[in-house]
């Protein structure tokens, strides 16, 4: 073995301890290893740090410091921002697809990854190198990975915020606290919208019966009840088409013990999302706007571009970079729109982290979303974010993984006649339930009317 391969195994030793009763990696022994320990291991830091040398000296920087990144102003927390250079460990609170795909996006650029999850051997666990096995409120396990990370990111926004307060005491997460706690509820996400001059539909903050029936009076049939936190995918809202039916949604939706918010139904033409990317730096790109199609409130297919004006996609492009700059985001954040016969454009809501409508962009753009976030929570310079080709993401849930896998056994010699070129991931998820989304395919084409042709006549997702 030679000098270089013993260092690279000695830093890989500090994230490989596996429990084998159930295929997790344990927090004892050499993962104790301190992240100076760990970047010395590290040949990729070391030549990062080499490129680099003048900078760390200029600086005054010691080599463990300058490893974990560049100190330079605070931000609106109080933290110090930091460049991560390649060859850092990036913690991930969340063990789920998007994890995993920032994960791979990440190890393309170096980077090393831990997550913290509950479940065993997640989509993100099964190419990261550690998972921390426990519940998102486990605050030792959150100080663990702390300890082991360089930079710390969310995949999900509803890890728990008071967790992700602590890390922005004891660790660098660059995204704070704030937005989390903003995003994580409907109420004060939408008044941190308006505060950024964007429209939302009108709603109104329910905590009675009677306060239904006088709010659904004013904004007329039919409104939508939600759920002022933890829905998703539909789930936590009640379509209100009569007043016989608001006694049955005020009882079904309080048992979620969170407040409530009427909407009023905004009678859309399209669906649209456009993913905006920001900086500690205060660098600002946003992605092409994605046209999102639904079925049973189930991201069903994005195409992009989407099938509306330049002039209305270009607006919308605009307002997602007003709220990221406006909320003073960092890393990614996708801004899902109603767009009405009028032209109107109403933010529906926001998401801080990379999104479902965003994976078109692993293969149709410069730079894909997941790339962007490491770059952007990294503090590196963001990607170019232009568009390469026409695209339709469509999404594979549970009852699609059959039809899919008999597809992808076949002959497609013939594919390229079709115009289009299929690009599949899966997320390693173990079993396919219904509705339960396993994966998406990529379909790049110079004619997305292919590619809705080529997703009925797959037949895959005709179940």
């Amino acid at each position: 073995m030679t000098e270089t391969n013993k260092e690279s195994s000695l830093g890989a030793e500090a994230f490989q301890q596996t429990d084998s009763a159930n295929g997790n990696v344990s927090m004892s022994g050499t993962n104790s290893l301190s992240n100076s320990e760990i970047a010395r291991a590290n040949p990729a830091l070391q030549s990062a740090k080499a490129v680099d040398k003048g900078v760390g000296m200029e600086k005054g920087l010691p080599a463990a410091e300058f490893a974990a990144g560049i100190e330079s102003v605070k931000d609106a927390d109080g933290q110090v921002q930091r460049t991560i250079l390649p060859g850092g460990t990036i913690g991930i609170l969340g063990g789920g697809q998007l994890g995993r795909m920032l994960t791979l996006a990440g190890r393309n650029m170096g980077y090393r990854f831990v997550t913290l999850e509950p479940g065993p051997d997640s989509p993100c666990g099964q190419v990261a190198d550690r998972q921390i096995q426990a519940s998102y409120d486990d605050v030792e396990a959150a100080r663990e990975l702390a300890k082991v990370s360089d930079v710390i990111t969310y995949e999900f926004e509803n890890v728990d915020a008071a967790v992700t307060k602590l890390l922005t005491q004891e660790a660098y997460v660059p995204q704070g606290s704030s937005l989390l706690y903003t995003t994580q509820h409907r109420l004060r996400e939408k008044r941190a919208i308006e505060a950024a001059g964007v429209r939302v539909a009108p709603y109104a903050e329910i905590t009675s019966v009677q306060e239904l029936h006088e709010a659904a009076a004013r904004f007329g049939m039919p409104c939508v009840l939600k759920t002022a936190t933890g829905g998703y995918d539909g789930k936590g809202q009640w379509v209100i088409r009569s007043a016989d039916e608001v006694p049955a949604a005020f009882e079904e939706l309080s048992r979620a013990g969170t407040d409530l918010v009427l909407e009023q139904f905004i009678r859309f033409e399209h669906e649209i999302s456009v993913i905006a990317a920001r900086s500690p730096r205060g660098e600002v790109k946003a992605f092409p706007a994605a046209e999102n199609i639904h079925i049973d409130n189930i991201l069903h297919l994005s195409i992009v571009p989407a099938r509306i004006d330049k002039r209305i996609q270009d607006e919308a492009e605009r307002l997602a970079i007003r709220i990221a700059e406006s909320m003073e985001a960092v890393g990614l954040i996708a801004v899902e729109m109603f767009l009405t016969e009028d032209g109107e454009l109403f933010v529906n809501e926001l998401a801080p982290r990379p999104h479902n409508s965003g994976h078109y962009t692993m293969e149709a753009c410069h730079t894909s979303q997941f790339e962007q976030h490491i770059r952007a929570i990294c503090n590196l310079p963001l990607g170019p974010a232009g568009l390469l080709t026409p695209v339709v993401m469509v999404n594979v849930l549970g009852e699609h993984v059959e039809p899919l896998l008999k597809w992808i056994a076949q002959d497609e010699s013939g594919a390229g006649a079709s115009g289009v070129t299929a690009k599949l991931h899966l997320y390693g998820k173990h079993e396919a339930k219904i509705k339960r989304k396993m994966g998406h395919v990529n379909l790049l084409t110079e004619d997305y009317d292919l590619a809705l042709k080529w997703i009925e006549k797959s037949g895959i997702w005709n179940s």
